[in-house]
């Protein structure tokens, strides 16, 4: 008997079955991120040019930049723009004659609203940014009969509020069942709360000799490293602080995109690992792509996430969040960076959005490759899209690849547009023919494929200080991550002024060249359960089942059979 069984997931929301370009084995679903919805055998040839989506001006706004879904060479130094012109078409489709505080935004891209009765993921900690156990090719995997999942995690009863627990962020995992729809788990989704993933002192150490009062782990990804093992690695972002009793910051904080290599362990009764005790530090910015604290003590520069373009096989590559490097608020933002057309009568004056604060808006989302098979040196690639005078954050970046279109989406918050534009809380995102392309930003040019329910016309609020007028859902949920089917995962922030650190309810998004909309028929009236984060490929590790469940102390029985084991509950 082979020591590894692979085994495929049936789902009934499934269209069509997609191939993995190196070992042709089938798959369920769509992609997560960087997983293809047509079967590939090889390297593909780019696709260089696609007419821009006809979109229809709104009285009194300005028409999006045309972009071209034009691909290039990963190592091209071309970048995208996410222009004015194109955010500005948000508030062009929002509703300006709603009643204060209702939602103004098209229903096609707002998700639906979460009970105020929401429950708690669990008790003993506030959980946020949420990811999967996946391959380099982004397959979600469940692992000898369990799925997991890695959370941003802080203590509810350490003594400090739910909005200073970023400093404190640790990396946990959850763990439950595989093959359980989500109407026979749990309201609360039914993950079990594994503890932290790394050991106590471990992400520290990629610092070294630096002074910090205290340091944290951000958002990442994990990879199962091989599909017959049980090895994964972690990449992550080490954070480090020196700051006075007060926050304030006495030297910059220290970004560091780190990456750890651990082992996973399932038995019949839980999952567990081991290892994650040395940590690599791989990057840090440049000031010369990316911008640095030295430029900016309140730069960006997050959420790695590494992948093989199948169009570069054997090529590892990372997206991540960063700022355009530069002087925090230098006057440089381009006629470019604002996009507007020649003549277009609602075009904005440079000089004036110059001079309006804007330029201290300067987000992107940065690419680098990896140069060894140990996936432990990287070099920085030019931006994939820049959104100078925009937004100041794109948080999370992924690549979804879709009928061979890329998709690019991220997740920025309403409060760190740039003045002059305005979105909802939510994602974000934008399509082309490559990796690295003349990016169109989706539904009317705009970008904004799902936001909170937003009333555009009433001042923006924030989670922890909420504007009384201004819907009571607008800080709902964030943190979203798109997976197979278009499912969409994300964190519950704040409802009706009850804060949450939970799992929201998945929703699913319909997701066709340069649209995206919201599936109403999906759960109930478009709210799917609680934590939803199904795997869409699992593997059985037979040999290592076998040393798992004889070194376990927590199993009870080490006879059993391998249909009993393989059965889904």
């Amino acid at each position: 008997m082979p020591e590894h069984v692979e085994m495929e997931i049936p789902n009934q929301d499934v269209s069509r079955i997609i191939g993995n370009g190196h070992s042709g084995r089938k798959v369920y679903g769509t992609a997560i991120r960087l997983v293809l919805a047509s079967a590939i055998t090889g390297s593909l040839s780019l696709v260089t040019a696609h007419a821009q989506t006809t979109v229809t001006p709104v009285p009194g706004f300005p028409v999006p930049t045309t972009h071209s879904q034009q691909a290039y060479s990963p190592f091209d130094t071309f970048t995208s723009r996410w222009t004015r012109a194109d955010a500005r078409q948000i508030k062009a489709r929002s509703n300006p004659n709603v009643a204060v505080g209702a939602n103004s935004l098209p229903t096609s891209v707002t998700m639906p609203d979460i009970p105020a009765n929401f429950p708690q993921t669990n008790p003993d900690v506030w959980l946020w940014d949420t990811w999967t156990l996946i391959d380099a090719h982004a397959n979600q995997f469940s692992y000898n009969g369990w799925e997991v999942i890695f959370s941003l995690t802080a203590d509810p009863n350490a003594g400090y509020t739910f909005d200073d627990r970023h400093v404190h962020a640790r990396i946990s995992y959850f763990y439950r069942r595989a093959g359980i729809p989500a109407s026979a788990r749990p309201r609360n989704g039914g993950w079990i709360y594994g503890g932290h993933l790394f050991p106590d002192g471990a992400s520290v150490k990629v610092f070294g000799s630096t002074t910090l009062t205290n340091n944290a782990e951000w958002s990442g990804s994990t990879r199962l490293l091989k599909t017959d093992g049980n090895e994964v690695v972690v990449f992550y972002t080490a954070l480090g602080f020196n700051r006075t009793a007060d926050g304030t910051n006495i030297t910059p904080p220290v970004a560091i995109i780190s990456k750890a290599n651990g082992t996973i362990h399932a038995d019949l009764n839980h999952v567990w690992f081991t290892g994650f005790n040395n940590h690599t530090g791989l990057l840090q910015p440049d000031g010369t792509y990316y911008q640095t604290g030295q430029q900016n003590e309140f730069y960006s520069f997050r959420d790695p996430f590494t992948f093989e373009d199948p169009q570069h096989p054997g090529q590892t590559f990372m997206v991540f969040e960063g700022n355009t490097a530069g002087e925090r608020g230098a006057k440089d933002c381009t006629a470019a960076d604002l996009g507007y057309q020649a003549g277009d009568p609602y075009a904005e004056d440079l000089d004036t959005v110059l001079n309006s604060g804007a330029t201290y808006q300067k987000a992107n989302i940065g690419l680098a490759v990896s140069t060894d098979s140990s996936l432990a040196q990287w070099r920085f690639l030019p931006p994939l899209i820049s959104a100078n005078c925009v937004n100041d954050q794109t948080e999370r970046p992924q690549i979804y690849i879709k009928d061979g279109k890329y998709y690019l989406f991220t997740i920025s918050h309403r409060t760190t547009f740039a003045a002059g534009v305005d979105g909802p809380d939510g994602v974000y995102g934008f399509v082309g023919n490559g990796l690295r392309s003349d990016f169109e930003p989706l539904n009317w040019g705009s970008g904004l494929a799902l936001g909170n329910p937003t009333d555009l016309n009433t001042a923006a609020g924030s989670d922890f200080d909420p504007d009384p007028q201004q819907n009571p859902r607008a800080f709902q949920a964030y943190s979203h991550y798109v997976m197979p089917n278009g499912l969409v995962e994300s964190f519950i922030d704040t409802v009706e002024g009850r804060r949450g650190g939970a799992l929201a309810p998945t929703v699913k998004i319909q997701i066709s060249d340069a649209a995206t909309q919201i599936d109403l028929s999906y759960g109930q009236n478009g709210l799917g359960g609680y934590g939803n984060i199904p795997a869409n490929r699992y593997d059985l590790d037979l040999q290592g089942f076998v040393l798992d469940l004889l070194q376990s102390k927590t199993s009870s029985n080490a006879n059993i059979s391998l249909a009993a084991f393989v059965q889904q509950p």
